[in-house]
C-alpha cells in the first residue's frame, strides 16, 4: 500500500513518468478531433492536448480509464478498490477551510459583472460528438448547498455552453434537484460552483451514492486521508477544492428554462433536445497556468467514474442481507451501469435468486443480474459467459421481473 495521489498535477507526472500520458501535438481541434484522439487512446494513455483549437489553456483526459489507474491513485492494491471506496464513504472527514489568498484556484480571477467576460473564449471546452449540441463541460463537478441546511452536495452534470455568461445544465431528480426545488419554490436563484481539473481520487468521490446532507468532499477527504482543503467562492457562499485547475461561480436561474441538447450520453445514444435549467455565470477563477479536464461521454473514464462508487454501494447493500457475497462488478457491455455480475459463496439452494431481487432493489438502473460461484472471475467477460454457458439452464434458473422502473 502506497500513499494515495491527492494531486492532479502530480498524478498526472505519475503517469508520464510511466508512459500512461501522451502529449498531442500542439493545435488539436476543439471541435470532435479532441475527443476523436482521446477516444483511440482510452485506456491505454491519457492524453494532454497542448494549445487546444490555439487556446492557452491545455486540455487533458482519461487519466482515470483504467480501474487499475483508480486504485493505484487510493494507493490500494486492485482487489481493494471497492472496500477502500466504502470505507471512505461511511467514515467521511470534514473538510479544512484555507483563506482564499492561500487557494490556488484563485490565483486568477475573471468577473462577469457588465460583460467584462466570455466563457466561450475563456475556456477551452470541447465539442465531443457528432451530432452534440455545441461545446459541453462534462467533467465538472457541481457544487450547491441545501437551502435548508446548507450542507453540500457534489455531482458531475453535462453542461452546455449557452452563450457568454449562461450554460445550460441536465439536473436528474437527485440531490441537485431537490436543493434547486427548494429554492425555486421561494422564487430564489440556488448558488452553485463548478469545479473543473480536480484530483481523481475527488472526482471519484463525487460520484459517490450517499443519502442527502453527506457533502462528497468529505468523502474526497477520506480517500486522502488527510481533510480536503477548500476555499469559499469570492460571489457566493459555496466551498470549492483550494486545489482545483478551474472554478466557474454562478446561479441556476429559478423559472428559467432553455433548450439543451442533443448529447451523445453513457449509454452511447444521444439524450433528446428538452428544455433544461440555467446557470447564470458570475466569476471564473483558476490557477496561474491552469488545466482543463473533458471527459470523453461513454468512453472508460466515464463509465468507471460511475461504476466503481456503484459497485462499492451495490456491494455494502447486498452483504447487509447476504454476508457470503463476495463481490461485485458492472460490466463494460452493460455501460457499467445496467448488467451487474455477482459472485457468490453460496449455502443454501435458492440464495442465488434472492440475491438478484436485492441487487434490483438496490439501484433502478440495473436490467439484468448475474450470480455466479467464487471460482468465477467475474472481472473477465469471458469466464462470465462460460458459467452462463455451463452452468445455467433457463427453465429453472431464469427469473423475470417484468414492469419494474429501470432505464
Amino acid at each position: 500500500m502506497t500513499a494515495p495521489h491527492t494531486s492532479l498535477r502530480s498524478w498526472l507526472r505519475h503517469l508520464a513518468a510511466s508512459d500512461r500520458l501522451a502529449a498531442i501535438r500542439p493545435g488539436v481541434a476543439l471541435e470532435h478531433e479532441l475527443a476523436a484522439i482521446a477516444k483511440r487512446l482510452d485506456g491505454r494513455q491519457a492524453a494532454l492536448f497542448p494549445r487546444p483549437g490555439g487556446h492557452s489553456i491545455p486540455v487533458v483526459s482519461g487519466f482515470m480509464s483504467r480501474r487499475a489507474w483508480i486504485a493505484e491513485a487510493m494507493g490500494v492494491p486492485e482487489a481493494r478498490l471497492l472496500s477502500q471506496f466504502r470505507a471512505a464513504a461511511e467514515n467521511p472527514l470534514p473538510w479544512r477551510e484555507v483563506d482564499p489568498a492561500a487557494a490556488p484556484v484563485q490565483q486568477i480571477v475573471h468577473r462577469f459583472d457588465g460583460g467584462a467576460a466570455d466563457i466561450r473564449t475563456l475556456l477551452p471546452v470541447p465539442t465531443h460528438s457528432e451530432h452534440d449540441h455545441g461545446a459541453y463541460i462534462t467533467a465538472g463537478l457541481v457544487i450547491a448547498r441545501n437551502p435548508k441546511t446548507g450542507v453540500q452536495n457534489v455531482s458531475i452534470n453535462r453542461i452546455q455552453i449557452h452563450g457568454p455568461d449562461r450554460l445550460g445544465i441536465l439536473i436528474l431528480p437527485r440531490h441537485l434537484h431537490a436543493f434547486f426545488a427548494a429554492a425555486e419554490a421561494k422564487g430564489e436563484p440556488l448558488e452553485v460552483a463548478i469545479a473543473i481539473g480536480v484530483d481523481p481520487l475527488t472526482a471519484l468521490a463525487s460520484q459517490a451514492i450517499v443519502p442527502i446532507d453527506c457533502d462528497e468532499l468529505e468523502i474526497a477527504g477520506a480517500l486522502h486521508g488527510a481533510p480536503l482543503p477548500v476555499a469559499k467562492c469570492l460571489t457566493n457562499d459555496v466551498r470549492v477544492p483550494a486545489e482545483a485547475e478551474i472554478v466557474i461561480e454562478g446561479r441556476l436561474l429559478p423559472r428559467v428554462r432553455e433548450l439543451e441538447g442533443p448529447f451523445g450520453e453513457f449509454p452511447k445514444y444521444y439524450s433528446a433536445r428538452e428544455e433544461r435549467e440555467v446557470i447564470a455565470v458570475d466569476a471564473v477563477t483558476h490557477r496561474r497556468d491552469p488545466l482543463f479536464h473533458t471527459i470523453v461521454p461513454a468512453e472508460m473514464e466515464h463509465l468507471l467514474l460511475g461504476a466503481i462508487p456503484r459497485e462499492a454501494t451495490m456491494l455494502a447493500h447486498l452483504q447487509r442481507s447476504f454476508p457470503n457475497v463476495t463481490d461485485v462488478h458492472l460490466t463494460v457491455g452493460g455501460v457499467a451501469r445496467y448488467h451487474l455480475v455477482v459472485q457468490l459463496r453460496k449455502t443454501r439452494e435458492g440464495q442465488a435468486k434472492n440475491v438478484m431481487l436485492g441487487a434490483f432493489a438496490g439501484h433502478y438502473d440495473i436490467k439484468q443480474v448475474i450470480v455466479v460461484d467464487e471460482d468465477v472471475d467475474i472481472h473477465d467477460a469471458n469466464e462470465v459467459e462460460w458459467a452462463v454457458s455451463t452452468r445455467f439452464q433457463a427453465d429453472r434458473d431464469l427469473v423475470v421481473i417484468a414492469g419494474a422502473q429501470g432505464s
